[in-house]
């Protein structure tokens, strides 16, 4: 019986292995103006949209489902950062396969019948809330999977995709960093229109999460609020998103590296039940390439020191 069980996860590994290197080759974008002309990097992490054939045959559930974890287009929303002098990463893999927002190895023990390593975080409020590295759920209830997963999928995941993603992530930040003094990264992500209860709608369009002050100069984080405000949308801070682990990572304004989590409401450019993009989109589109421009060339305070010696 026990050999049979490990020929059954060697065979999900070669399933898993051949499936993202068939399928999410490469496993993120990187777009660089053709002039580094600016420390800031736009990321999208859960804006993938290439679920791999062995994914979707061991979900319980449809395409269309599995896409409500996705930050659907946020990609296309942030193109024009490249044409401002802005670099633009994005994922291709989607957030319910790996979720590179969180810890290497938050792990929920509920996915797998093997042990865990070690050093797996089993006990995070994101792991027991389903949404660990490998998420268990999606739209806050539904459950992915048919049966348990390999745990050596699950590593191979990690191995092949997240691990790529956040070196390649750290060094353009790294690069920026040393060449202008310090880097600005802005993880962009969208949330629902609602709360649980589709009574109790979000009035608010963008949520500015810097880890309540700590990973991001203020002034730029205020600044960006009057930007926006100024363009008529309705903004919160830290509330109810203040930021993720990447916002938590790279987010050290003492040692030059400043982050902010942006979530934009998905109403204000989609059908959030068809994913269908809405007129608003281009409109959006164009906002926030204004934004990103304005931002580049409305440094804080704070930060100008920075830059003059970097220059």
């Amino acid at each position: 019986m026990l050999a049979k069980f490990v020929r059954y996860f060697r065979k999900m590994q070669d399933i898993e292995a051949q499936s993202i290197e068939t399928e999410l080759n490469p496993p993120f974008t990187i777009l660089k103006p053709e002039h580094a002309a600016t420390p800031f990097i736009f990321n999208s992490p859960h804006s993938g949209r290439t679920y791999p054939t062995a994914f979707l045959n061991a979900s319980r559930l449809t395409a269309p489902a599995l896409r409500k974890s996705e930050d659907a287009y946020v990609d296309l929303l942030l193109a024009g950062v490249v044409n401002i002098g802005a670099t633009l990463m994005h994922a291709h893999f989607p957030r319910a396969y790996l979720d590179v927002n969180r810890e290497p190895y938050e792990l929920d023990p509920a996915l797998f019948a093997e042990t865990l390593p070690d050093y797996a975080n089993t006990h995070s409020l994101r792991v027991v809330g389903g949404l660990g590295t490998i998420a268990r759920i999606v739209n806050e209830q539904e459950e992915i999977y048919r049966g348990p997963l390999a745990v050596s999928a699950a590593l191979e995941r990690i191995n092949r995709l997240y691990k790529p993603y956040h070196t390649a992530l750290s060094s353009l930040l790294n690069d920026a960093r040393q060449r202008f003094g310090y880097a600005v990264l802005i993880d962009f992500h969208s949330m629902p229109s609602y709360q649980g209860d589709r009574t109790n709608l979000q009035k608010v369009d963008f949520v500015l999460g810097d880890r309540f002050g700590t990973s991001c100069a203020r002034d730029m984080v205020r600044m960006i609020e009057r930007l926006l405000v100024g363009l008529g949308y309705k903004v919160a801070l830290n509330k109810p998103y203040a930021g993720g682990y990447i916002t938590e990572r790279y987010g050290v304004p003492n040692e030059g590296l400043h982050t902010l989590q942006i979530e934009v409401n998905r109403a204000l450019y989609m059908d959030e039940e068809t994913l269908a993009l809405r007129r608003d989109f281009r409109n959006l589109r164009a906002n926030l390439t204004n934004l990103a421009g304005n931002i580049v060339q409305s440094l804080p305070d704070c930060l100008a020191p920075r830059r003059a010696a970097a220059e």
